[in-house]
């Protein structure tokens, strides 16, 4: 059977060796959702489609789709990097986890939906400027629900209010009004800052979206919450998040050791 040739949208999420001169190449594409490529003579010097396949490059791609199995690109077309993203250690860390999250959320070949286009929109965002642990945050509330957490962001999960203080209950799975706070003695105890954004992460689209500022202290409430849903409601950890878990560690460090040096200075 004769094999056809399809044009998509793709975003190349990450490639690797395979023999001597091939690459496989995992892209997320707008058709099939993400699938590995097999690109032969990938490694041969000349080869016309290296820079197409450069991981954080994305566009139209022309190729054969299989929707079990490997995939072939026989053509590219209108590519670019996320030029920013490739530069900068910490976007390319954020960048790699939102990649990863999608790539642990979807079984390959899965149609994603509406997730092509906002994954598309969270990387052009970060690689613009935008906040990328925010922008991360946005993307990890909105992936609750692929992978089977669906927590109730938008009232009291025991009697919809929407009027009261809130707060998050791993037990309820959403949130709770201030009149059922004493049904979860272990509830997260969230300000209602951090509740609010929850929420609205929960609705906006990223699409849309062009800037937000969130503050500091704040940021580090939402990292708090959202891993403690992920590790005790997803179980997921990938070293994507550990290295910008380390990376953090390492800032605080340096501030740290900033700051004694001033006083020391005084």
């Amino acid at each position: 059977m004769a094999q056809i040739n399809e044009r998509f949208n793709g975003i190349i999420m990450y490639r690797r060796d395979y023999r001597e001169r091939d690459l496989l190449v995992k892209i997320l594409t707008d058709r099939v959702g993400k699938t590995m490529f097999l690109v032969k003579n990938a490694k041969k010097r000349g080869f016309r489609l290296t820079a197409d396949i450069l991981p954080f490059t994305h566009g139209t791609y022309i190729g054969v789709l299989n929707r079990q199995g490997l995939s072939f690109i026989n053509a590219a077309a209108d590519t670019e990097q996320y030029q920013t993203i490739t530069q900068d250690i910490v976007k390319n860390a954020y960048a790699t986890y939102i990649l990863g999250l999608v790539d642990s959320a979807f079984q390959d070949e899965q149609p994603l939906g509406g997730w092509f286009d906002n994954i598309a929109a969270a990387l052009r965002l970060i690689d613009e400027g935008s906040d990328e642990a925010i922008i991360a945050n946005i993307v990890e509330v909105q992936l609750l629900t692929a992978f089977g957490v669906a927590p109730h962001w938008q009232g009291c999960v025991i009697c919809g209010r929407t009027d009261l203080a809130f707060d998050y209950s791993e037990r309820y799975g959403g949130l709770l009004c201030s009149n059922h706070f004493a049904l979860d003695e272990h509830r997260l105890h969230l300000d209602q800052r951090t509740i609010y954004y929850l929420r609205q992460f929960s609705v906006i689209k990223l699409t849309q979206l062009n800037s937000i500022n969130v503050h500091e202290i704040t940021k580090q409430h939402l990292r708090a919450v959202l891993d403690q849903i992920y590790d005790d409601s997803v179980g997921l950890h990938l070293k994507s998040k550990r290295f910008i878990d380390q990376m953090s560690s390492w800032t605080q460090k340096l501030t740290k050791r900033s700051s004694n040096d001033i006083d020391n200075d005084k």
